[in-house]
């Protein structure tokens, strides 16, 4: 009996992974497989008879397993998969995304910006680098990409980048803009092309979204360009400056975002880095300020019947569309440290500056330790993700960050924490330590934030669910503060 792999699904593999199915139906899904179902998937061609005496019964059951749960189908002999669904391993460790600045100028004067886009100080790689890059993302099999800036829109090739990534089958996720240039050309040249990626536009409070962008018209700019997405069925998300000036604004902000159609926000304070330190503009939050206006705006959220899908930083996070759970990402699960990467969002996203460095995130293009990360241009995106610093920093594990810092390998939330974040940990140490310690994330945990924002949350929310709730050790810190 022959059978073939169902339409869209197609066998790949990465250097330490080398076993996966990916979903070309359901935007590159990717999942990774065991050897022995790999090897039933393999003879799933259409060209190999699976009655043969050779073949296993195990591997028989397997095949008629994963035709059970849709995975392959009968087929005649000869009946084969097409060239994509071929096995291809690709010759580099796996990067899931790669978040890409294609350029460093900006039609804007962002207060804060990392990069320092309004004098365009990154500028932007020419087209033909450009499309050599992307022909590098799909040789070393990166599924999706997200575009943003400077501002993504002023490149007048950007409709040929979009397509340069479509034909590698590449999946664009989200589109970063200032909602400047967004107009009803751009939503209809994309909708033709069978693609309704987000666009996250930043809004920063009534009245003080002009002053921090820069331009006067700049609130009314993204809240036409909010709405006219929701008009043409575009998915939006936005994303939330926080400083002295307009920190009392979050409730009205996450209000007027649900009215003009945005689905999701995410909130972190500004950073004194970039423009924002080159100027001295000094309107900077303290972490505890932060985390106690976090605190007063959670009950504020629920009982405005979560207008949104809501991202506090690390602090807090919940969405409308799952109304009984929330999460504290900060707040790690008990974890193995010899196996949790020390970041586990740069282990699987790849932050590309317009000048083509490689960088765990976007925040470091605006820190002098950038200069230790490799350009991809200089060196290929195989090897980056090969044999690089940037490779050997993403590949730390939690274990690395302990040996480093007894004092935080002998405290009792040390595996709930691993460190922190990086970008913060590097803000708050003079921009030097990859590997400091992060004050926020210490503030958040051993502080007590973490314990008092589940006993709120058990207090206002009775019926949500964190998967902290589960750990006798938080069990025992939310007796202690209820105490």
């Amino acid at each position: 009996m022959y059978f073939k792999l169902k339409p869209g699904l197609c066998l790949r593999g990465w250097e330490k992974l080398p076993y996966a199915l990916v979903d070309r139906n359901h935007k590159n899904h990717t999942v990774f497989i065991l050897k022995n179902e790999f090897d039933a998937l393999s003879l799933c061609n259409g060209r190999i008879d699976t009655d043969l005496p050779l073949i296993s019964d195990s591997i028989r059951d397997l095949i008629g397993k994963m035709k059970e749960a849709g995975a392959v189908e009968p087929c005649e002999a000869g009946d084969s998969i097409t060239e994509d669904q071929e096995y291809h391993l690709y010759p580099c460790r796996y990067i899931r995304t790669v978040h890409w600045s294609i350029t460093g100028r900006c039609n804007y004067r962002c207060r804060h910006c990392y990069m320092s886009a309004p004098d365009a100080k990154y500028g932007e790689l020419d087209h033909e680098t450009v499309m050599k890059l992307i022909d590098e993302l799909a040789e070393c099999g990166v599924m999706y990409v997200s575009l943003t800036g400077g501002e993504c829109l002023v490149r007048r090739d950007f409709m040929e980048i979009v397509d340069a990534i479509l034909e590698k089958k590449i999946v664009i996720t989200q589109i970063y803009t200032n909602g400047a240039l967004v107009n009803e050309a751009l939503l209809k040249a994309l909708d033709e092309r069978g693609i309704h990626p987000e666009f996250n536009m930043s809004y920063d409070a009534p009245g003080w979204h002009d002053w921090l962008r820069g331009i006067p018209g700049a609130e009314k700019a993204v809240d036409r360009a909010f709405r006219l997405c929701r008009d043409y069925h575009f998915p939006t998300g936005a994303e939330m400056c926080i400083h002295s000036g307009n920190k009392d604004l979050l409730r009205e902000t996450v209000n007027h975002l649900a009215e003009v159609g945005c689905r999701s926000l995410k909130t972190n304070p500004i950073g004194d880095v970039g423009e924002w330190k080159k100027n001295g503009y000094g309107q900077t939050i303290s972490i505890e300020d932060l985390y106690e206006l976090y605190m007063d705006y959670i009950p504020k959220y629920y009982e405005d019947g979560m207008p949104l899908s809501i991202q506090l930083g690390g602090f807090f996070s919940a969405s409308p569309r799952a109304p009984k759970e929330y999460d504290i990402p900060i707040t790690k699960e008990k974890c193995n440290p010899e196996k949790m990467a020390v970041c586990g969002h740069a282990r699987m996203v790849m932050y590309l500056s317009p000048d083509a460095r490689a960088l765990p995130c976007m925040a470091l293009s605006g820190m002098e330790i950038q200069n230790q990360f490799p350009i991809v241009t200089d060196i290929g995106l195989s090897k980056c993700l090969n044999d690089s610093f940037y490779m050997n920093f993403i590949d730390r594990r939690g274990s690395d960050y302990l040996k480093e810092h007894p004092e935080c390998q002998a405290c009792e939330y040390s595996l709930y924490c691993l460190g922190g974040c990086r970008a913060s940990a590097l803000e708050y140490n003079n921009e030097t330590d990859l590997m400091g310690r992060d004050l926020a994330a210490c503030t958040m945990i051993k502080g007590g934030y973490s314990a008092r924002l589940l006993a709120l949350m058990k207090k206002i929310r009775s019926d949500a669910h964190c998967f902290l709730l589960d750990d006798p050790f938080w069990q025992e810190k939310m007796q202690e503060v209820g105490n």
